[in-house]
């Protein structure tokens, strides 16, 4: 498993967090129980199975959303 911290523009509302969240569980490869939108500092936290999810393709799901992703950080879990 490795960790992923995704920076986004700000968000503007709550349902904007559910939105993302409902998406990254949607995922295949993601740890559902570790999603998590941090709705403050406007951050996207998630354990995934590198082996079948690459953080470009959690990225796009972001983005497709409308949500612009401004960087990407991972480490091995």
């Amino acid at each position: 498993m490795q960790k992923a911290t995704i920076q986004l523009e700000t968000l503007s509302c709550p349902s904007c967090l559910q939105k993302i969240e409902n998406a990254m569980k949607g995922l295949n490869g993601i740890d559902k129980d570790s999603v998590k939108v941090l709705f403050n500092s406007s951050k996207v936290k998630v354990d995934f199975d590198s082996a079948s999810l690459s953080i470009e393709t959690i990225e796009k799901a972001i983005q497709d959303l409308g949500y612009p992703v401004i960087k990407s950080k991972v480490k091995v879990a």
